[in-house]
């Protein structure tokens, strides 16, 4: 696919199978302020992680080709490390539009590890990917790293909005291990993670670092839209709606715009069971 006349205004459209990448929308907005986003939620396909590999390349190539061909993206953030192991290549083949993914902050997190003892709380999907071991010769192979794949953390997130409570007694046993193996620095291997930071604390309050990877995507688009020759760093200047447009594949969750308000990411218009014809789509 021929990438579209750019947008007129920077543009950065973030994909995800659910909210998680809400959190790396909002380290966009952070940095960017002046920058419009475009949310895109496979929502009718979530989770991705009990997926095949060939269906999250299909659905996700498919998807963010129809968003860039209605609205002219700078920038595409795959904000979901499942689809980023495996849809990388196949989204860059179909568009000249820029690509980040993200991946598990193996490398920081060495960084900062005191006791090379490193916890790893991801999906069970992507604990066992191939490219993790990869991270972790090349950037902490003098390092313990504690694996937990948790199965249902990423469901108990997305109910949130629906005023969910997660249920802290099961998430802390779930994270004994890291507290056995005394690591001292935790990554957050998944972009819903971060959605719920302060519970994580209060379970292991003996962890002194906690990387996740949406401060350094943030750095990455504003580095590509100055290459680009926009400079959008300006702070001064907001969006007064961050979030352009939010589109969900399946139907919109209860409570989502409260959820979008309370992380700062006011939105123009929410569109549900998305892709329909535009006149039949609604707030």
């Amino acid at each position: 696919m021929s990438k579209p006349q750019a947008a007129i205004h920077p543009r950065v459209l973030v994909f995800d199978s659910g909210i998680g990448g809400l959190s790396i929308a909002g380290c966009i907005h952070q940095a960017l302020p002046s920058v419009p986003l475009v949310y895109l939620a496979d929502s009718a396909g979530f989770p991705y992680g009990g997926q095949p590999e060939a269906v999250v390349v299909e659905r996700s190539v498919r998807l963010i080709g129809e968003v860039l061909a209605t609205l002219p993206c700078d920038i595409v953030v795959v904000a979901c490390n499942t689809a980023s192991t495996v849809v990388l290549p196949a989204l860059r083949a179909m568009t000249d539009t820029p690509v980040i993914g993200v991946v598990p902050a193996i490398k920081p997190a060495a960084a900062l590890s005191r006791n090379r003892r490193i916890g790893l709380l991801a999906t069970p999907a992507t604990v066992t990917r191939p490219y993790l071991a990869e991270l972790i010769e090349a950037h902490a192979s003098d390092c313990l790293i504690e694996r937990v794949g948790h199965p249902d953390l990423v469901c108990w997130i997305e109910g949130l909005m629906a005023d969910e409570k997660l249920p802290s007694k099961e998430l802390g046993s779930a994270l004994q291990p890291f507290r056995d193996a005394r690591v001292d620095t935790v990554v957050l291997g998944c972009t819903h993670y971060p959605l719920v930071m302060p519970l994580l604390k209060e379970l292991l309050p003996g962890v002194l670092h906690w990387v996740d990877s949406g401060e350094a995507i943030a750095r990455r688009v504003a580095w590509l839209l100055a290459q680009a020759g926009q400079d959008c760093s300006d702070s001064r200047s907001s969006c007064s709606q961050p979030m352009e447009r939010v589109l969900f594949t399946g139907p919109l969750p209860e409570g989502l715009a409260g959820f979008l308000a309370g992380l700062g990411l006011s939105t123009g218009q929410l569109s549900g069971n998305w892709p329909r014809p535009e006149n039949e789509q609604g707030q």
